[in-house]
């Protein structure tokens, strides 16, 4: 995989931000010395730190980084990864230090449109947004992007590289921003409540709580890989171990007869219409 020569700064150190730089390093996609991150939280600095990374408690030290490094890896990139609710104070550190020059930011916020970031960056600024999810963590996630009206074809194909290094990337309309959200980016959480849920019943049933996480996990992992491979859709997969009058039956018996499914549809789709309430600052 060729490297981007481009350093990048994460304004925002957390969880997915980590992800997102140990995928890109172990892939050699960044090399250490050209990412920096910018964070209050000293944990976060010491992960980057320990990485060869650079690390800042705010988003002005970041910049002054970028402006050091520059001359010697070309235009630098901003990832923009911090909480959503956080974006103005993060702004705060970032525009005095930007003085209108047009540079692209990556932004991971959720619920947060091109525009909105753009604004609160000062205008002069390419926005290219993305919505990973946590299995990037395991290189396993899957990330959409929409780039804004002002990026360029050159800055989404630099996203596309940066997040295909923890997994899949699709290209989608960012008016669907909001719904990919509900599904990959929530997602995960469906997943796990639905794992924690087999626990509890399988040492209900009799396991004990060490055998029941092993064989829980195990079966959550073996049916994504069947889901992954692509071969059949998962109404197929379904009905490929469900026998008549069998004990799968019986099961999604008691599934179906909660309405676990329309739950589950309805959770996607309040999902998304969280994302449009933040996006609408509310």
């Amino acid at each position: 995989m060729d490297r981007i020569p481009n350093p990048v700064a994460f304004v925002g150190g957390g969880t997915m931000a980590r992800a997102i730089a140990a995928g890109a390093l172990d892939a050699g996609l960044l090399d250490p010395s050209a990412v920096c991150a910018a964070d209050p939280d000293a944990g976060a600095r010491e992960w980057f730190a320990s990485h060869g990374c650079a690390a800042f408690d705010d988003g002005a030290g970041a910049l002054e980084w970028l402006a050091r490094v520059e001359p010697a890896c070309g235009n630098g990139v901003l990832l923009l990864a911090v909480k959503p609710q956080a974006l103005d104070r993060a702004a705060a550190s970032i525009v005095p230090a930007l003085a209108g020059m047009p540079r692209l930011v990556v932004s991971i916020l959720a619920g947060t449109t091109t525009e909105r970031i753009g604004v609160a960056l000062g205008g002069s600024v390419r926005v290219v947004r993305a919505m990973p999810n946590t299995p990037a963590r395991a290189r396993k996630g899957i990330t959409a992007i929409a780039p804004g009206t002002s990026a360029t074809a050159d800055d989404a194909s630099l996203a596309e590289r940066l997040f295909g290094a923890v997994g899949r990337v699709v290209r989608i309309d960012e008016a669907l921003m909001d719904a990919f959200t509900a599904v990959a980016g929530s997602g995960p959480a469906y997943v796990f409540l639905l794992a924690e849920a087999m626990v509890e019943g399988a040492v209900e049933s009799g396991l004990d709580r060490e055998t029941a996480l092993l064989a829980v996990r195990a079966t959550v992992a073996g049916a994504g890989a069947l889901l992954e491979s692509g071969e059949d859709e998962p109404a197929a997969l379904r009905a490929a171990v469900t026998s008549k009058g069998g004990t799968t039956a019986a099961a999604l018996g008691v599934l179906e007869s909660e309405r676990v499914r329309e739950a589950l549809v309805r959770a996607v789709v309040a999902a998304r219409d969280r994302g449009r309430e933040l996006a609408s600052g509310a």
